[in-house]
């Protein structure tokens, strides 16, 4: 339950809810600018370097990966120190990359402005803790249903956007529009964010003993693994998309970014399916329904993918169920696992984080070793994940149910 110390910091320290879901959704388009906006650029990319797509492929599973590491210092620091600075510090140096980025004259320095880029958006993690101090129960609720289902809008229109950047000014375009958005997220940061810290009466930690604290939570640990594993499905998929769709099937760039645009239609049809839910199932049943829903979807690309061959449209299909069920489930397993710990917001987001981002690093990198075959490792993926994360869901079930919450 929600502390009452917290309750009072959330009342003292309430931001105007639209203008601060605003700047959410904002951060939430940042992310998908390294991570999405750039995927029609992978040909781009891979003649301006001279390496293969594959490689470039790899380069967005490594920059997740160096995203989560850059969290684990960034959340338990603004557990003491407050989020406003290190979400400052945080944008700056991921302009820093962005920069280095577009300045590059060979693959290895792309890829290593690219780790910069990702340490810097590792400040990104702030946004979950800042809901958490922020608002109420309810509140954080719909907020989470919302930059899950915004993001996933942000992520289907985004390769029709990267389409038009790479076509007006190269590859270099989503590098340059993300460093005018993070300039403008930078100010209003700078100057209507106050710099919140935890109330007086929390507990202060080191940096392990908070992980240590967090990580010893079997609950805590389930719920942010099952979150983890419905982001792995959709990150697995965007990692190889370009490949399955440009590479293998021949399509263009505008053609595949036209076919993305129906990939949004399940973010929406998800996001509208969790906000009617949250009040009328509990948490558990939710993301049951949102994991049947992705092992029925690699299922579906499984069997036709084996019968009759790749094919965009099983593809496309197989993903718009997967993704109403990664919509049903993330915001569900995310808020039970941040009300455990209020007091330790930060450290609470930066570990749940690294969970996600190198859950679907490793899952993606390892579809993408598939070569020929990423279409079936991705069915596999579906459902394996789907299995493992109904397993997790029974366990905590059966948990609350023997020691249910005061």
């Amino acid at each position: 339950m929600t502390s009452r110390q917290e309750i009072s910091a959330t009342h003292t320290h309430r931001p105007h809810r639209k203008s601060f879901a605003t700047l959410l959704m904002t951060i939430t388009l940042l992310g998908v600018f390294p991570l999405d906006v750039v995927l029609p650029s992978f040909p781009a990319l891979s003649a301006q370097f001279q390496t293969p797509m594959s490689n470039i492929a790899l380069s967005v599973s490594l920059f997740a990966i160096g995203v989560a590491f850059s969290q684990l210092l960034i959340g338990p620091l603004s557990d003491v120190i407050g989020r406003k600075g290190l979400l400052l510090a945080g944008l700056g140096v991921a302009m820093i990359g962005a920069i280095g980025c577009v300045l590059s004259t060979n693959f290895a320095g792309f890829l290593f402005f690219r780790m910069i880029q990702a340490l810097g958006c590792g400040c990104f993690v702030l946004s979950q803790a800042l809901i958490q101090d922020l608002f109420e129960e309810k509140e954080r609720d719909r907020l989470r249903i919302l930059l899950v289902t915004t993001g996933g809008v942000m992520i289907s229109v985004s390769p029709l956007l990267g389409t038009g950047l790479q076509h007006l000014t190269n590859w270099q375009g989503s590098f340059l529009v993300f460093l005018a958005l993070t300039m403008l997220v930078f100010l209003w940061v700078c100057f209507f964010l106050e710099n919140v810290r935890p109330t007086p009466s929390a507990p202060r930690h080191t940096m392990y003993r908070a992980y240590r604290l967090v990580f010893g939570d079997a609950s805590f640990v389930s719920y942010w693994l099952i979150s983890s594993l419905a982001f792995a499905c959709h990150f697995s998929f965007i990692v190889v998309s370009p490949i399955l769709f440009m590479d293998r099937l021949g399509l263009s760039d505008f053609r595949f970014s036209l076919i993305l645009l129906l990939y949004g239609v399940a973010y929406v049809i998800g996001g509208t399916l969790a906000g009617f839910l949250y009040k009328r199932i509990n948490p558990n049943t939710q993301i049951f329904l949102g994991f049947c829903l992705i092992a029925f979807a690699g299922l579906i690309l499984l069997t036709v993918s084996r019968q009759f061959g790749l094919d965009a449209r099983s593809l496309l299909l197989s993903m718009i169920l997967c993704t109403t069920g990664i919509t049903l489930a993330r915001p569900a397993a995310t808020s039970r696992a941040m009300a455990m710990f209020p007091e330790n917001a930060g450290t609470a987001s930066s570990a749940g984080s690294l969970l996600i981002f190198i859950t679907g690093g490793l899952i993606s990198t390892l579809i993408n070793l598939g070569d020929t075959y990423q279409e079936n490792l991705l069915a596999f993926a579906f459902m394996a994940i789907a299995g493992i994360g109904l397993a997790l869901n029974t366990r905590l079930k059966r948990q609350t149910r023997s020691n249910p919450s005061p």
